[in-house]
């Protein structure tokens, strides 16, 4: 048997040398529980997933089989979140792997500029993104958007303000949007 500091050692040099297609660390947050993974290129997912086996079979299938818990990758996330949870940092500085192209991708870059503390609608995230009847494809790329918060699909709201489609729940994405003043 592997002794716990052996294991973290063994876990912590793999992630250094590059032997991990994916690293993954469960954090506790304001929100509940967070799963957050991260490849070689970047933060890849943040999960509200209360049971992470799902997450992890995806990320292997995603990115590779070497999907390994591991927290020496996931700091810097650690560190951005904690301080955007306390009310100290409104954009992230992470680099991302979010692999998506075409208008997903465009979708995602219009999403990353949404300002801290301001909402956008389905249809005008689609208008930003160069296709303004496709609503409800900026909508399938909100539900299917794998780093929530960094990509901040919290602030994407119906067209008459309210609050819809949430992954971590409409309750998260009420929260968050009164910890940036969104909402009163």
């Amino acid at each position: 048997m592997i002794s716990d500091s052996l294991d973290s050692m063994l876990r912590a040099r793999a992630a250094a040398e590059g032997l991990l297609d994916a690293a993954y660390d469960v954090v506790d947050s304001p929100i509940g529980p967070l799963l957050l993974a991260a490849t070689p290129r970047g933060l890849c997912r943040i999960s509200f997933r209360h049971d992470p086996e799902e997450t992890l079979e995806e990320l292997a299938r995603e990115h590779g089989p070497r999907v390994l818990r591991s927290t020496e990758p996931l700091l810097g996330a650690k560190r951005e979140l904690d301080a955007y949870f306390d009310g100290k940092r409104r954009t992230f500085d992470l680099p991302l792997d979010s692999r998506r192209d075409g208008f997903t991708g465009r979708v995602l870059e219009e999403l990353a500029r949404v300002p801290y503390g301001e909402t956008v609608s389905y249809g005008e995230l689609a208008r930003r993104a160069g296709n303004p009847g496709a609503a409800r494809a900026v909508g399938m790329t909100m539900n299917r958007n794998r780093i929530p918060i960094v990509l901040p699909c919290h602030r994407v709201v119906g067209a008459n303000g309210k609050l819809v489609g949430y992954a971590g729940g409409l309750d998260v994405k009420e929260r968050l949007l009164r910890l940036e003043g969104a909402l009163l």
